[in-house]
């Protein structure tokens, strides 16, 4: 199925490549390389490019680009899943998926895609198969496969690759028997300036982190599951029931994995932060600003994490402003402002406030602003999403029915 990886950096250098059938030449690149030209932000590289004789595939994270190359029609979601997995697994692997730590664990990179991909086809995608296969580097592990001339495979099959769960390994052993799960949901929404929301898209994710005995089973239900539009599953869910019965049944990996992941579209969901801008460009090169952002009173939640970023127009050349709370930054290139508000408290309201400096010898920009607020608010869902039950089942576990609640946020526990 796939053919070749590279790995590129954003100046287009390509310092990672792996090839399974044959080996293809770095000039296929040259391709891609037009595309990223014609595009205005390396977001909208388009991630299917159609060559004379292959087909590049490609993601975007952390400044990289992976580009898969196959000869054949394939499903592309199915190479881009994949993509996304590997960077995933580095990520686990490294902590951190850059150029320089690849490059640096350049040995390993080479030993994970050996074991995920055989012969171009998907094999071993799962963390906890991997990490029994190929060991996560350390500082004692690195000193002795440089003095034994070792390498960090190992020497012996993991027993979950044998199995009809070949996500979680058999023989698992844990003193304190218990499972998390963290509910995250991202909200993407735009606002005209009367305050009316246009458009609002939620991107949720359950995370969870599995530390049971054995070989567990679980279901889980929700409240209101037809607010699931969209749903992604891990392989371990048994589909068919979600299909029938809408709830979710499933033997659970070891350690950490992604359970579920879904997409909700609707236009009822309550913003909990507002923001009010003053902007005025005036004659003679000069300007006011004033902006205030501060919490809904109905959302009884502290509005944490605060950023503000304000692109303007390029003629503005600095600014000189004096934040009630938080720090900010002006990149006069990018013409971009960055506000860090942190924690906004109600009895002090953020405000931001000053002067800018024009260009002279031009109009002032007549032109509308785009304010962009990121923000984290703890133990809320914002699109009502709720497990209502959850069960445990399995040959060392007694039969477990229920939800136990604890003060981190969006996160939820049973134990054993």
């Amino acid at each position: 199925m796939i053919n070749s990886l590279f790995i590129l950096n954003n100046t287009g250098d390509i310092f990672v490549e792996k090839h399974w059938k044959s080996v293809i030449s770095r000039s296929i690149c040259d391709h891609f390389f037009e595309a990223q030209t014609k595009a205005s932000a390396p977001e909208d590289v388009p991630p299917v490019i159609a060559t004379p004789h292959y087909y590049l595939i490609s993601i975007y994270r952390n400044h990289l680009f992976f580009v898969a190359v196959v000869q054949s029609e394939v499903p592309p979601l199915f190479v881009i899943e994949f993509l996304h997995r590997a960077f995933d697994i580095f990520k686990d692997y490294f902590h951190v998926c850059s150029e320089t730590t690849l490059k640096e664990h350049i040995v390993i990179v080479y030993e994970l895609l050996e074991e995920m991909l055989d012969n171009g086809f998907p094999l071993a995608t799962e963390p906890n198969i991997l990490k029994e296969l190929i060991k996560p580097p350390s500082i004692v592990s690195q000193v002795v496969n440089t003095v034994t001339g070792s390498s960090h495979v190992s020497s012996h099959l993991p027993t979950g690759q044998l199995s009809n769960v070949p996500w979680r390994r058999t023989g698992v052993k844990y003193t304190n028997n218990e499972i998390y799960f963290d509910v995250i949901e991202e909200i993407d929404c735009i606002i005209d300036k009367h305050g009316s929301v246009v458009f609002t898209e939620i991107q949720g994710v359950i995370d969870s982190v599995c530390k049971l005995s054995g070989m567990p089973d679980l279901t889980m239900s929700f409240i209101n599951p037809r607010l699931l539009d969209d749903p992604s599953f891990h392989p371990c869910v048994r589909f068919k029931r979600w299909e029938s019965e809408k709830v979710l049944s499933f033997v659970p990996p070891d350690g950490n994995y992604r359970l579920l992941s879904y997409h909700i579209t609707t236009g009822a969901v309550a913003i909990p932060v507002y923001v009010k801008h003053q902007i005025t460009y005036q004659e003679g090169g000069s300007g006011r600003f004033e902006l205030t952002v501060g919490p809904k009173q109905t959302m009884g939640k502290t509005v944490e994490d605060v950023a503000v970023t304000i692109p303007f127009p390029k003629q503005v050349l600095n600014v000189n402003l004096t934040p009630t709370v938080g720090s900010y930054s002006y990149d006069p290139v990018r013409k971009e402002l960055k506000w860090e508000v942190g924690k906004i408290l109600p009895q002090k309201l953020p405000v931001l406030r000053g002067s800018m400096s024009l260009q002279t010898g031009v109009p002032p920009p007549d032109e509308s602003t785009t304010i962009s607020v990121d923000f984290r608010i703890p133990q809320l869902s914002a699109s009502g999403i709720k497990v209502s039950r959850l069960d445990l089942y399995g040959e060392k576990y007694k039969p477990f029915k229920g939800v136990k609640y604890v003060t981190k946020a969006g996160r939820f526990q049973i134990r054993t």
